[in-house]
């Protein structure tokens, strides 16, 4: 399985009437708006998290915290991207209500939210609060360093362009494939492990394709 940008880039159209409440596997996507380069980067085939970046790690783990019918599978947080395995391991509801109305918080869709929210809240935190640390130092000097490697998009600082962006952090979609067998359960997962090896041919790929 092999990254494809136009299909992970597309917008992707739900399966009318499936209920995405239901138990079963689903390989969610979300990009950076912009597909900026806000969580780190790939040094020698390894992801580098930055501090943004270490935040989306946690609050990805913590889902399954929150939500007691979620389960967290292979996930990794990449430069501009998450991928990961989400299973929804019981449904709430009565099954004779699946498809019809029922609570919007045992959904896929509600999960990304949540997701989404948190980590704007604490970024934007962090970001107000190393800015306010800087303007109280009498050195001029930073009282809060991010302890991973800040990866740059050309020559923009990640939290100067959050900031140029109003914390607008994430694209306002997301991508979801119903995972159906434990072959493509399989195969996906070794692509997620596999996705930081990758992204120096995936973005050399996507600069032929713009030269193309």
């Amino acid at each position: 399985m092999t990254y494809n940008s136009k299909i992970h880039h597309r917008r992707t159209i739900r399966l009318k009437n499936y209920d995405y409440a239901q138990a079963g596997l689903y390989f969610i996507t979300i990009c950076c708006q912009n597909r900026a380069h806000l969580f780190g980067e790939i040094i020698n085939g390894e992801m580098k998290l930055n501090y943004h970046g270490k935040i989306a790690y946690e609050e990805w783990k913590q889902t399954e915290k929150i939500r007691r019918n979620c389960f967290i599978h292979e996930f990794i947080i990449m430069p501009n991207h998450i991928h990961g395995i989400i299973e929804i391991t019981c449904n709430k509801g009565k099954e004779e209500l699946i498809g019809k109305f029922h609570s919007p918080t045992q959904t896929i869709g509600s999960f990304i939210r949540g997701f989404k929210i948190a980590t704007i809240k604490r970024i934007k935190e962090k970001i107000l609060e190393e800015n306010l640390n800087s303007s109280n130092s009498s050195t001029g000097e930073l009282q809060f360093a991010p302890t991973a490697p800040t990866a740059t998009i050309g020559s923009i600082d990640p939290t100067e362009y959050i900031k140029k962006l109003n914390f607008k952090i994430w694209q306002r979609n997301y991508y979801e494939h119903i995972i159906r067998d434990e072959n493509s359960n399989y195969r996906i997962s070794e692509y997620i492990k596999n996705n930081p090896k990758k992204w120096e041919q995936d973005m050399n790929q996507l600069k032929m394709n713009k030269i193309n």
